[in-house]
């Protein structure tokens, strides 16, 4: 009498389960579609516009996050430097090159979740940005990353072995709403050495 409601039951909660633990695998897994890659760097254009797939809607709704409009700018991540090796705090980074065209631009280290690191404290550089990095004669710029200071650019990032992400901001800038995107190129990320090695 009670095996036909308790089959239906089981399976409704099954599906439900799954349905919903799939779902929140999506959410973690992108920001959504229509991703741009330039050598490290990844970004997500259309994330804050009219145009954003329900992934990017939803997870920007989970986060509570604003978003930059196609107007406003271009954030780009990096979880691996050029050799595609995953980044870690043990290690020291160098970023050199030049970024596309904006009226300013900002870097800055985060966790896995997009958070800025925290625990440099003592007023070291955790942040840099274009009106404050030292540049060469072409205008190209070389920033060292580490838990040790360094001469020159230098972003501050806390000792351990933990894996970060590069977050590149590009503000008020063209590339945002350009169709020629993919024609850029931004920074490299190269590997220096690491503390274990």
């Amino acid at each position: 009498m009670f095996r036909t409601p308790l089959v239906i039951a089981t399976a409704l909660a099954v599906a439900f389960g799954f349905g919903i633990l799939s779902s929140i695998y999506a959410l973690r897994a992108t920001v959504g579609f229509g991703a741009i890659a330039l050598g490290p760097w990844t970004a997500f254009p259309n994330a804050q516009t009219i145009d954003a797939d329900p992934y990017a809607k939803a997870h920007r709704a989970r986060d509570g996050k604003l978003l930059l409009g196609s107007a406003e700018g271009l954030t780009f991540t990096a979880a691996r430097d050029s050799e595609k090796r995953t980044l870690v705090e043990n290690c020291r980074y160098e970023i050199a090159g030049l970024t596309p065209p904006a009226r300013l631009w900002t870097l800055h280290a985060a966790d896995s979740a997009g958070n800025p690191l925290e625990g440099t404290g003592n007023g070291l550089p955790t942040g840099v940005n274009a009106w404050s990095v030292l540049r060469g004669a072409d205008s190209a710029f070389s920033i060292r990353i580490s838990s040790s200071a360094s001469a020159g650019n230098w972003l501050a990032i806390p000792e351990g072995r933990a894996p970060f992400l590069l977050v590149m901001t590009l503000l008020d800038t063209p590339t945002a709403g350009s169709s020629g995107v993919i024609d850029l190129s931004m920074p490299a990320i190269n590997r220096l050495d690491c503390a274990d090695a």
